[in-house]
């Protein structure tokens, strides 16, 4: 007979800054997963003719959507830079022998993301 095991209460990570922190950035995905959808929709509108992306840009241009868009983009903001903070524990990038120090692997994924997001922008705005 094994011995009883109280279930943990519904809020047992905020007990635990870290866990707290982890368990935040890991709800940030559904605000992701929210504006995935928004996007998808965009791209359907568009495809249905200039009435319908007009139209949906109006309910884009409501306030509890932007209110939406901006949670999303601070959790986005918010999910990557904790992840750039994390890749050097989750890929250790050796040369050689010697291990890469953390701060170069950070500095190389911040570096990275200004360039996509230049070359994003750029293509955007128009060349």
């Amino acid at each position: 007979m094994s011995p009883f095991h109280r279930p943990p209460r519904f809020n047992w990570w905020l007990e635990n800054r870290a866990y707290a922190l982890f368990v935040v950035r890991e709800l940030t995905s559904v605000f992701i997963a929210a504006y995935v959808v928004l996007v998808l929709l965009l791209l359907r509108n568009l495809a249905l003719g200039r009435e319908a992306y007009e139209a949906y840009l109006r309910v884009l241009a409501t306030p509890g959507m932007v209110v939406l868009q901006i949670v999303a983009f601070a959790a986005a903001l918010y999910h990557s830079i904790t992840w750039f903070a994390l890749s050097p524990k989750a890929m250790v990038v050796r040369l050689g022998e010697k291990r890469v120090p953390p701060r170069v692997v950070v500095g190389a994924n911040y570096v990275a993301w200004i360039v996509v997001s230049a070359i994003i922008a750029w293509i955007v705005l128009g060349a």
